[in-house]
């Protein structure tokens, strides 16, 4: 996708706080952070929201939702809790449509949400 931001860092034509990268997914640091820790967590392959996914995505999102855990790890806030949120539509606030998943922690997150 030519017009995708989260393509285009995947592509590095825009350049973002890499924190894990490998052949499927991309994690980098929010550039308007909600929490202390705020990485969003990405396939490379564009797919643009969870309403779009079928049974053959599975395994990716399996391995999105392992690395969010080691990330969690990485930053120091596995052992205080964090939250791991997909946004799907505009109503949920979703603004760039490439799936991504938010790993937030590093101090006491409210809930209900939103």
């Amino acid at each position: 996708m030519t017009d995708c931001i989260f393509c285009k860092i995947i592509g590095k034509e825009i350049p973002a706080r890499i924190v894990y990268e490998d052949e499927e997914i991309v994690a980098f640091d929010d550039i308007r952070p909600q929490a202390p820790a705020h990485t969003l967590i990405i396939p490379r392959k564009h797919l643009p929201s969870l309403k779009e996914i079928g049974e053959e995505e599975s395994g990716l999102l399996g391995r999105i939702l392992i690395k969010a855990a080691e990330i969690a790890r990485l930053k120091g806030i596995d052992q205080s809790g964090y939250r791991v949120v997909v946004n799907t539509g505009p109503d949920s606030g979703q603004e760039v449509f490439h799936i991504h998943f938010h790993l937030l922690g590093g101090r006491r997150l409210g809930w209900p949400p939103g």
